[in-house]
């Protein structure tokens, strides 16, 4: 929605123009900001996130948008998505700004209203048709039977000439190219059957087929949009990731003053200010500052890492503790955050062009088709020299060879098999990730937020003196840390209150120190507090002279996730793991839930150059993340598995959303996508059988129109009651 500009208007300046000032105010355009809400699951979500928006000063508007987790808001000039992120930070969703500019997925779905519209109108013709049809073959004869007639074809003409728009377009802009498709053959047996039901009507014959003209239609509409909708759910990976680049960014001019210009206007060398929470809007090093960086939605880790002058900073990471000022190494389309999501659309254009079992069959169906119902026309035509005969005939052949099971036979397995797994807990956004899943023989798992709930929490509290506890408790509240959060989270769950102590302050990139009783006690890195550190995560805490205390932390592993990598291996699949934490912690991890193979620290490029070789030798990769990270190697698979709280980015690259925390569906659903295959694969045999039996009876002159729409629509029936085995 673009903003509008609001002149000054005789109301608000009664007898006068308004003056140039107020005039230039007037005139400045509300801001539109876009935040992603990866955390928001439910109709609860969204009003309190729309509450705390409308209520912020400034805000004229705010909508959320469950299904894109999304939120957009109307707002005065001033406000920026950081007045707001922060107040929904404090009800803990978590919230990154977007840039709205290259956002269209918020666009409606025409092609899917359209499709429902018509597969509608063809269901409501079919059935009014139907019930006059019903008084024809109950014994209606002369006049009556043929006014019923005329009546269908009032309705029938209608309703045809709009339901099928997407056949008729469709092939002729085949015919156009000079290429046979699928809709060549389906556009001329609803127009044959009209044709030749108009032919009997004016005849007064005694068959009309214009139900069959609008079942054939209908059948085959449902199977259309059945098909858009599994498409249409899945939303390009690499828009999501363009957005999350920082719309805006504060320069400091040489004369040192600062100014906040879009980052388009970026250029390397410009200086930069980041301050506490924000994300970094290009590449750069560091000049001037200490602080820490959350790197999450790079690496996919959420312990952040020390920043101080010299070091590398990257587009997309967020400023934790302490102000920075960078020199910009990189913009615009040479940003990491920007490479990574060419990656992405690098690899989902080269997904898109797998073609499924029914596009191939219909390379070969099409002409065949065609070629048999000229020739039934013509023999029959030479044979009794009676048009009538001939027409009715090509008409049936065509009918009856009417690729409506073949279009069922893939969207009513995977619709089946979808609803069961579901049930299970995993949401199947692309039409042939079952078909891809079947074929997988490899798996490979990202660790923190995957394996693991990617929540830190100290597992050796109990193991210290309760007034230490406490005295940490009181310097953990002080800090936005995550381990300072997790500390301070499980002190209060064991129901300890902080020591009364003073001075408290933060020292960005380091840690929290304060005085209790005349001492000075910190809470923060080891080095920082004279400790060594060790192989595990740990927070030190030191009072006075005394020998530093550590708080130790794990990370929880997700449920299910030991029984997944047991399930798959006994299924014959190769477990991998790859992962940008410590080489420790991913050992550690792997021997835990039995994973043999493994890789550390790996940056994103990395992760997706593996995916990528693993499939250079012929492997068919499952891969399974949660992160920014993650989304090159998602896209890159031969099929991907994202959990329902993964970054909106990781989600839409992948084909398939883990909805609970249980990992243990991933195995199964493995074994569903083989088996739904195999459906498939019967389907296609249940359509060829079908066909080797009913294409000759309607060349011999055995079937008539209707009989064939009749024949047509029990093979439709057969595959979708086959399908539903499925489930």
């Amino acid at each position: 929605m673009t903003a509008e500009l609001r002149p000054p208007t005789a109301a608000a300046c009664p007898g006068c123009l308004a003056a140039p000032a107020e005039a230039a105010e007037a005139a400045l355009p509300d801001a539109r900001i876009a935040l992603s809400l990866p955390t928001i699951h439910c109709q609860t979500c969204i009003v309190d996130v729309e509450s705390v928006l409308n209520a912020h000063p400034g805000v004229r508007e705010a909508r959320v948008n469950l299904t894109l987790k999304r939120a957009m808001i109307e707002a005065d000039p001033d406000i920026r998505a950081a007045d707001l992120i922060p107040a929904l930070e404090k009800l803990g969703y978590e919230a990154h700004e977007l840039d709205p500019g290259v956002l269209s997925s918020t666009a409606s779905d025409r092609a899917g209203r359209e499709l429902l519209m018509r597969l509608a109108v063809a269901g409501f013709a079919m059935m009014n048709v139907m019930l006059l049809s019903v008084s024809v073959w109950s014994g209606a004869e002369g006049a009556t039977r043929d006014l019923f007639h005329w009546i269908s074809a009032a309705i029938a003409l209608p309703a045809i000439a709009f339901s099928a728009q997407p056949f008729f377009r469709n092939a002729w802009g085949g015919l156009s190219s000079r290429r046979l498709n699928m809709d060549v053959p389906i556009s001329l047996a609803i127009l044959l059957a009209l044709a030749t039901s108009l032919w009997e009507t004016s005849l007064s014959g005694e068959h009309a087929y214009f139900d069959a003209a609008l079942a054939l239609t209908f059948f085959l509409l449902a199977g259309r949009y059945l098909d858009h909708r599994t498409r249409a759910i899945a939303r390009s990976a690499a828009e999501e990731l363009a957005a999350l680049e920082v719309p805006r960014a504060i320069r400091i001019r040489d004369d040192g003053e600062e100014e906040e210009v879009a980052v388009a206007e970026l250029k390397v060398g410009d200086r930069i200010r980041i301050r506490p929470g924000a994300r970094m809007p290009v590449d750069g090093e560091i000049v001037e500052g200490r602080s820490e960086l959350d790197r999450s939605l790079l690496t996919g880790e959420t312990l952040p890492v020390a920043a101080e002058p010299g070091q590398q900073v990257s587009a997309g990471e967020v400023n934790l503790t302490g102000p920075l000022v960078i020199r910009a190494t990189a913009v615009g389309e040479d940003t990491s955050l920007h490479r990574m999501a060419d990656l992405v659309a690098i690899a989902e254009s080269g997904r898109s062009r797998y073609t499924s079992l029914a596009d191939q069959a219909a390379k070969l169906y099409a002409p065949g088709v065609h070629i048999l119902s000229a020739l039934s026309f013509v023999g029959w035509y030479l044979y009794t020299w009676d048009m009538r005969t001939a027409l009715n005939i090509a008409a049936a052949v065509l009918i009856i060879t009417c690729p409506c099971a073949l279009g069922l036979a893939v969207p009513a397995v995977t619709t089946a098999a979808s609803g069961r797994l579901f049930r299970k807990g995993l949401l199947i956004k692309n039409a042939t990730a079952l078909e891809r899943l079947a074929q997988v023989d490899t798996v490979v798992f990202d660790k923190t937020g995957t394996l693991t709930t990617g929540e830190l929490q100290p597992v050796n509290l109990e193991d210290h003196a309760r007034s230490d506890v406490e005295i940490a408790l009181a310097l953990a509240e002080a800090s936005s840390h995550p381990l300072s959060r997790a500390i301070a989270a499980a002190a209060r769950e064991a129901g300890l209150q902080p020591a009364a102590v003073t001075e408290v302050t933060e020292v960005p990139g380091f840690g929290t120190e304060g005085l209790y009783r005349g001492q000075r006690v910190r809470l923060g890195r080891a080095d920082w507090v004279g400790a060594a550190q060790g192989a595990q995560t740990t927070a030190w805490l030191a009072i006075g002279d005394r020998t530093p205390i550590p708080f130790a932390f794990s990370d929880r592993l997700r449920p299910g996730a030991a029984e997944a990598v047991r399930a798959l291996r006994e299924a014959g699949k190769e477990v991998l793991l790859i992962s940008g934490d410590v080489a420790p912690a991913v050992e550690s991890l792997a021997r835990q839930v039995g994973i043999g193979k493994w890789v550390a620290e790996a940056r994103p490029e990395d992760k997706a150059a593996r995916v990528q070789s693993l499939s250079e030798e012929g492997r068919k990769i499952l891969m399974v993340g949660d992160g920014l990270n993650d989304t090159a190697a998602l896209a890159a698979a031969h099929v991907s598995i994202s959990p329902a709280t993964a970054l909106d980015a990781a989600r839409v690259a992948s084909d398939i959303v883990l909805l609970g925390t249980d990992l243990s569906p991933i195995a199964d659903a493995c074994t569903t996508a083989r088996r739904a295959t195999k459906r498939i694969r019967e389907n296609f045999r249940i359509a060829t059988i079908y066909n080797v039996i009913a294409v000759p009876l309607a060349v011999a002159g055995l079937a008539t129109p209707l009989i064939a729409a009749l024949a047509m629509s029990a093979s439709s029936i057969t595959v979708s009651l086959n399908a539903l085995r499925a489930r």
